[in-house]
C-alpha cells in the first residue's frame, strides 16, 4: 500500500507539472501561457483522458493478485459409522499459485496498458494546446486587421478633408489644404533566425483562419474599378472625389463589421477548449512576435522519436503484448495448490465393537494439487495471438514513425514559404506606406488623380492584413511542430 501511495503521488506530481508547463510567474492576462494553463485545468476531455489514465494504473494490482482461496464444507445428515467414531462434518481449504513468474508478467502487461493510457493522455494534451495556440493567433490578427482598419478609415478621412478643401477652392471659394495624411510608423515585428531545416497523423497543410485580409483586395478592387472610370487631372478636382473617398469608407464600415462577427464567433470556439463561458473576453497583445524556431533535422528526429506521444503509446503496446506473450507461455504449466482438510469426528458408543485411543478425535489432513493443462491448443493459440499482435504493433510503430517523418518535411517547407511570406509582405509594406505618401502629397499638389490614391490606399491595406496573417501562419506551424515533438515551449 505504501508503494502504491508513493506510485500515485509520483504521478500527481507529473499530472500537475504538465498542467503548468506553459505557466510563467507571473502569467499576464493576454498570455497566452495564461491560456494554455487554463485550458489543462478546465478542458473536460483532458481532465477525462486523465481520469482514464489513472484508472487504468488500478489494474496492476489485480493483475498481480493471487486467486482467491476455495473453502469446501460438508455434513453428513447421517453420521456416518467409522472405525472409532462417527464422521460429522468436512472442511476444506485450498489455495492455487501461479507459475513461477506468471503474475509478474501480468502485471507488467497491466503496467504498459497504463503507459499506454498515459501516452493518450499527453496526445490529448498536445492536441489541446495545439488548438488553443492556433485559435489565438487567429484572435490576434483578426484583432490586428481590426486595428488596420481603423488606421486607414482615420486616412481615408483626413483624405477626404483634403478632396473637399481642392473641391471648394476650386469652385472660386478659398479654401486652406489640411495637412498631408501620412501612413502610421510600421510595427517592428521579431524576424525568424536564420533556418537550414527542420511535424503524429494526417499531413495538413496549415491555414490561418480566414478574415478579410485576403477578400479585401477582391471587395475594395470591384468598388475601385467603378472609381476608376474617369482619371481626373491635377487641377479637375471635383465632389467625385469626395464621393469616392465616402465610398471607400463605406467599404471599411463593412469590413469591420464582418471582422467584429468573426471575432464573436472565434471568441466562442476560444473559450470552448476553456471550458468556461462562451462570452467571456479573451484579451490579446496589441502585436505578436514572430517566434523563433531552431532548425538540426537530425537532433529533432531524435526528439520525435523519443518524446513524440503517438509513438510512445505504440512502444507501450509492443511491450504489453511481449509480457502478455510471457504470460501465456506460462499459464500452459501447471498451478500448484497447497490445501488443509478438517473432519469432524464424534466418539462411537462402546457396542462391542472394540476402540482404539483415537476414538472421535477429529482428523485433519494436508493436501496438494496440481493442475494439468493437457489441452495445448489453446495455450498454443493464445502465444500465436500475442506474438502476431506484438508484430502489427511494431509495423504500426514504423509506419506512423514515416508518417510523422513527412509530415516533419512538410511543416519544414510550410514555415520557409511562411517566412518568406513574412519578410516579402514587410518589405512591400514599407513600400506602399511609402507611395501612399508621395502620392498624397503629389494629390495635393495637383499633379495625381484621386483614383491613383485610392488604388495604392487599398494595396497598403491589402499588405498589412497579408503580413498579420502571414505571422500567424508561421507561429502556427511552429505550433504543429511543437506538437510533433511534444516538447515544453514558452511563447
Amino acid at each position: 500500500m505504501k508503494k502504491k501511495n508513493n506510485y500515485m503521488k509520483y504521478i500527481g506530481v507529473w499530472f500537475f507539472a504538465l498542467v503548468a508547463i506553459h505557466s510563467t510567474a507571473a502569467a499576464q492576462s493576454d498570455s497566452l501561457s495564461h491560456y494554455l494553463e487554463l485550458a489543462a485545468r478546465h478542458n473536460q476531455l483532458l481532465q477525462s483522458d486523465f481520469t482514464t489514465y489513472k484508472a487504468s494504473l488500478e489494474k496492476i494490482p489485480q493483475a498481480g493478485a493471487y486467486p482467491d482461496p476455495q473453502l469446501e464444507m460438508g455434513f453428513f445428515l447421517k453420521p456416518m459409522e467409522i472405525i472409532d467414531g462417527k464422521q460429522v462434518a468436512d472442511f476444506k481449504l485450498m489455495q492455487m499459485f501461479p507459475w513461477f513468474g506468471t503474475r509478474k508478467a501480468a502485471r507488467n502487461e497491466a503496467t504498459e496498458m497504463s503507459r499506454m493510457a498515459y501516452q493518450k493522455f499527453r496526445e490529448t494534451r498536445d492536441k489541446l494546446f495545439f488548438e488553443v495556440k492556433s485559435q489565438w493567433y487567429a484572435l490576434t490578427t483578426m484583432h490586428r486587421n481590426l486595428r488596420n482598419i481603423q488606421e486607414n478609415k482615420a486616412l481615408l478621412t483626413t483624405l477626404k478633408e483634403l478632396a473637399t478643401s481642392r473641391f471648394s477652392a476650386s469652385g472660386g471659394k478659398t479654401a486652406t489644404t489640411p495637412a498631408v495624411p501620412s501612413t502610421p510608423a510600421p510595427s517592428t515585428q521579431q524576424t525568424a533566425s536564420a533556418m537550414a531545416g527542420m511535424g503524429g497523423g494526417t499531413t495538413t497543410s496549415i491555414q490561418p483562419q480566414q478574415t478579410t485580409g485576403s477578400g479585401m483586395g477582391a471587395s475594395m478592387g470591384s468598388g475601385g474599378s467603378g472609381m476608376g472610370g474617369s482619371a481626373m487631372g491635377g487641377s479637375s478636382s471635383g465632389m467625385s472625389d469626395v464621393l469616392r473617398v465616402q465610398l471607400e469608407l463605406n467599404e471599411l464600415d463593412n469590413e469591420q463589421q464582418m471582422v467584429l462577427t468573426q471575432i464573436t464567433a472565434a471568441q466562442a470556439k476560444f473559450n470552448a477548449l476553456l471550458n468556461r463561458e462562451l462570452s467571456t473576453p479573451v484579451s490579446v497583445p496589441e502585436e505578436v512576435e514572430q517566434l523563433i524556431f531552431p532548425f538540426d533535422d537530425e537532433a529533432i528526429m531524435e526528439t520525435i522519436i523519443r518524446q513524440n506521444p503517438m509513438l510512445a503509446m505504440l512502444a507501450a503496446e509492443s511491450d504489453a503484448y511481449k509480457a502478455k506473450l510471457s504470460m501465456d507461455k506460462k499459464m500452459g504449466l501447471p498451478m500448484l495448490g497447497i490445501g488443509l482438510q478438517y473432519s469432524v469426528i464424534s466418539k462411537r458408543m462402546d457396542m462391542g465393537i472394540p476402540t482404539t485411543q483415537m476414538n472421535g478425535m477429529d482428523m485433519v489432513m494436508p493436501m496438494v494439487s496440481v493442475t494439468i493443462p493437457l489441452y495445448r491448443k489453446k495455450y498454443t493459440a493464445l502465444q500465436n495471438e500475442s506474438r502476431l499482435m506484438k508484430q502489427a504493433a511494431d509495423e504500426k510503430y514504423a509506419n506512423t514513425l514515416n508518417t510523422i517523418a513527412s509530415e516533419y518535411v512538410t511543416a519544414k517547407q510550410q514555415l520557409l514559404d511562411a517566412a518568406r511570406k513574412v519578410t516579402l509582405y514587410q518589405q512591400q509594406r514599407k513600400l506602399a506606406e511609402t507611395t501612399y505618401d508621395l502620392a498624397v502629397k503629389e494629390f495635393a499638389s495637383g499633379q495625381n488623380s484621386m483614383t491613383n490614391v485610392l488604388d495604392i490606399q487599398r494595396q497598403l491595406l491589402d499588405y498589412e492584413f497579408k503580413q498579420s496573417e502571414s505571422i500567424a501562419t508561421y507561429n502556427t506551424v511552429i505550433a504543429m511542430l511543437n506538437t510533433l515533438i511534444s516538447e515544453p515551449q514558452t511563447d
